[in-house]
């Protein structure tokens, strides 16, 4: 999901008590030993998953955020990464991998609370929290915030090629136009590519209403003969290679895309778009809770968010962060949209069971090409399992025989 947007372009000095930046003199210098000592180590390794390339790592001058953490804790950072909300809650609920650290988004953060996978936050170790703007307090996914501390905030846009693409850009409607087929991307995600259908329709990308997303699928079945691929971090390199001229994805990544590409424009259409957060939380069954907790709090402090946000390229939940970021980042709409845009944007809350059961069941059709087709495929196994049954009755029946 994640991608980087530029190199960092200087060092930060900071005292214990005061956010005060100071530009070092070369850019690209990440020493902080002098101000923090290495700790010895402690034996515990955290586990921590995230989205892809959703982290400074230490490439290209940047700070590696894990071994900066690992050496003033002395805590080590296991560190893998998901592509979906989708499968992180699959790896969650299936129990078979331990986290002490997740970043999963809004709407997924109250379905994990809810259907009590989270633990409860010991904000006494997270002191760093104050540095978290008001207007991300208290969200409606976590509104008493016990469970999640924001990690990044960003919008879904639409991405284009204006080599092959020379009409205005303004509206969703894109990517149903069959003059592009065989060159348009869609999320390979059903909350992502259901709302987009949504905003077209003007619906609310929450609907309870079984109509609606009806609709909605069906719009999508309309699209499908259109679309190269549903993809999620590959639409990368099919957006740089020219291979795909439209695709939906996240306004952080334009970093990736418009700034390295002269080609490749960044719109929010007209019908409006989702708004995201993606926040820290720690699961229930996390084995090394206040360590975890002592992580997200080291993630919450400015400058080391400042320099994972300027590797990330999303945006920073905090103000005080934004005194290391590059000034042209935070001028830019694309990263900090105006109050225009964010008006015409809703959150993903969790669906209600049923609601999620049903854009499940048409997810799968949208993918296995239009209505009914999870019955044919289910009927086909079901063939498949009869056929394979009856071919073992005959084969043990046959043995009995020649045994007499």
């Amino acid at each position: 999901m994640k991608k980087k947007f530029f190199a960092v372009f200087f060092a930060l000095l900071v005292l214990c008590t005061a956010v005060v930046p100071v530009f070092a003199d070369e850019a690209d210098d990440w020493n902080f030993s002098e101000e923090y000592p290495t700790a010895e180590p402690t034996g515990v390794t955290i586990n921590v998953y995230n989205w892809g390339e959703y982290i400074s790592n230490g490439t290209e001058g940047s700070l590696d955020v894990n071994a900066e953490f690992t050496r003033r804790t002395g805590i080590e950072v296991n560190y893998t990464t998901f592509d979906s909300n989708e499968s992180l809650y699959s790896k969650l609920a299936g129990g078979g991998a331990s986290y002490d650290v997740i970043v999963p988004s809004d709407y997924m953060i109250s379905k994990l609370m809810n259907e009590n996978m989270l633990a409860e936050l010991d904000f006494s170790n997270i002191p760093n929290f104050e540095y978290i703007d008001e207007q991300f307090r208290n969200p409606d996914y976590d509104p008493e915030n016990k469970f999640s501390v924001p990690y990044t905030w960003g919008t879904v846009g639409l991405f284009y090629n204006t080599d092959y693409v020379t009409e205005p850009v303004t509206s969703w409607s894109i990517l149903w136009d069959e003059q592009y087929s065989g060159k348009i991307l869609m999320f390979d995600n059903p909350r992502d590519a259901f709302a987009i259908a949504q905003e077209r329709l003007g619906f609310s990308l929450n609907s309870t209403d079984e109509s609606e997303w009806e609709q909605a699928a069906m719009l999508l079945k309309e699209q499908k003969p259109l679309v190269q691929a549903y993809v999620m971090d590959q639409i990368f390199d099919k957006m740089e290679s020219g291979e795909a001229w439209l695709a939906p994805y996240y306004s952080g990544d334009a970093g990736t895309l418009v700034e390295n590409n002269e080609n490749i424009k960044f719109i929010v259409p007209e019908e409006g778009t989702n708004y995201f957060v993606d926040a820290m939380c720690i699961p229930a069954t996390a084995e090394h809770k206040k360590e975890a907790e002592l992580y997200i709090n080291f993630m919450c402090d400015p400058e080391i968010s400042g320099a994972n946000m300027d590797f990330v390229g999303y945006a920073t939940p905090e103000t005080a962060a934004k005194d290391y970021l590059d000034p042209d980042a935070v001028a830019n709409p694309i990263y900090y949209p105006d109050q225009d845009v964010l008006d015409r944007t809703e959150v993903f809350v969790n669906l209600p069971s049923e609601t999620s059961n049903l854009l499940d069941t048409l997810w799968a059709e949208v993918k296995m090409g239009g209505p009914g087709q999870s019955a044919v495929l289910i009927a086909i196994i079901l063939v498949f399992l009869a056929v394979y049954i009856a071919i073992i009755i005959w084969k043990k029946q046959k043995r009995k025989r020649e045994m007499m």
